[in-house]
């Protein structure tokens, strides 16, 4: 069964139509200027305001408050549907009360508080986001030309995707993805500004990590000074052990990647176990990983993604009607955008342990926001 809640506003043009002809050159010229402006207004407005359908694949607390995120910041005027996928990423049947469902009363629409069931085929135009992996599955699939945007990605689960699904590679519309977690340029930004004299990164990364490990290597490598990366593979959970005796002596600090290994909470805490052994901090991209024994991370949260994704989503769709109109109209590859870190977490008995004094978080935050 699908749920939505939809609002209709009529929105009647502020300015009459002016003819150039019957003005001085100019004015005409004024005009134009204005006309141009006040276009642009109203289309960034539209944009913004335009109908949203959010695809849901899973009832898990941080899609949940991601979606309560985006409902909350949907402007007046617009129309929000939401669509919960049944097990396994498909789409619900439309049910037998669909109908009568669907159409309400006027006076629910006015005050957006109708609940109506309808085949996700119906859905209106305007842009659709999926929030998690079984969603972006769904997603891409789902035939149509609408902008799209695919949010609460791991980077795995966005090359997953990439390599699966053709209707991806092909184009047909124009999709943004909006990785759950923040680049590795800023996490090693954070790195830098609580240990500022250290430049040995040591990780155990498993063979599916190879996309995360290479973006690390760039970012360590463009980093002045450049960071030395230390990486050791384990395919397993028996050779972590191991792999962990490699690196740690050749390490200042661990990074735990956003991978099977810090997806997975003994493996998670067997780093953190040979970080605390051998005296050094370990880092990564997730508040559990700090509650857990880590030292810092830079983060998003479900929130802070979700007002992330709705920016994005503009972007998407203005991208889209250009392209719609330009000579071919390709859409071209997936505009991807990392998560923005807007929150640093430290965890001050680690650091106390370690003999170091960490500047506050609200600094260390205001230390990544700015321009590098």
């Amino acid at each position: 069964m699908l749920r939505k809640q939809s609002m209709f506003v009529a929105l009647k043009h502020p300015f009459p139509f002016v003819s150039a002809r019957a003005c001085p050159r100019p004015v005409a010229r004024a005009l134009q200027c204005l006309g141009l402006c006040l276009g642009l207004t109203l289309a960034g407005h539209a944009a913004s305001a335009a109908s949203l359908t959010v695809l849901m694949g899973d009832d898990i607390a941080a899609s949940s408050e991601f979606v309560q995120q985006l409902r909350a910041d949907q402007e007046p005027g617009s129309r929000f549907e939401l669509v919960r996928l049944s097990p396994g990423g498909t789409e619900p049947p439309l049910s037998a009360d669909s109908a009568s469902t669907a159409a309400g009363t006027e006076a629910e629409r006015a005050a957006n508080a109708g609940v109506r069931t309808r085949s996700l085929r119906t859905a209106d135009a305007g842009l659709t986001m999926a929030v998690g992996p079984a969603a972006a599955r769904a997603a891409v699939e789902r035939p149509g030309q609408e902008p799209l945007v695919l949010a609460m990605l791991s980077r795995l689960d966005y090359e997953a995707l990439k390599a699966g699904s053709p209707a991806l590679r092909r184009g047909d519309r124009r999709v943004g993805v909006l990785l759950r977690d923040p680049a590795m340029a800023d996490q090693l930004a954070l790195i830098n500004a609580v240990l500022p004299q250290k430049h040995r990164i040591g990780v155990v990364a498993t063979p599916e990590s190879e996309p995360l490990v290479r973006e690390l290597q760039r970012a360590a490598q463009g980093a002045n000074p450049a960071w030395d990366v230390r990486v050791e593979y384990a395919p397993d959970a028996r050779s972590l052990a191991a792999a962990l005796r490699v690196v740690v002596p050749q390490s200042d600090a661990l990074m735990v990647l956003p991978d099977l290994i810090g997806d997975n909470q003994a493996a998670t805490l067997s780093v953190l176990r040979a970080g605390a052994g051998a005296g050094l901090p370990v880092f990564g991209a997730s508040e559990g990983l700090v509650r857990s024994g880590g030292l810092a991370a830079a983060v998003s949260t479900p929130s802070q993604l979700a007002q992330q994704a709705r920016l994005l989503g503009q972007k998407v769709a203005s991208a889209s009607a250009s392209a719609s109109t330009a000579a071919g109209g390709s859409n071209g590859a997936p505009l991807v955008e990392a998560a923005t870190p807007a929150t640093v977490r430290v965890n001050a008995t680690v650091a106390r342990g370690l003999g170091l004094r960490l500047p506050e978080e609200r600094e260390l935050t205001e230390r990544l926001a700015a321009p590098r």
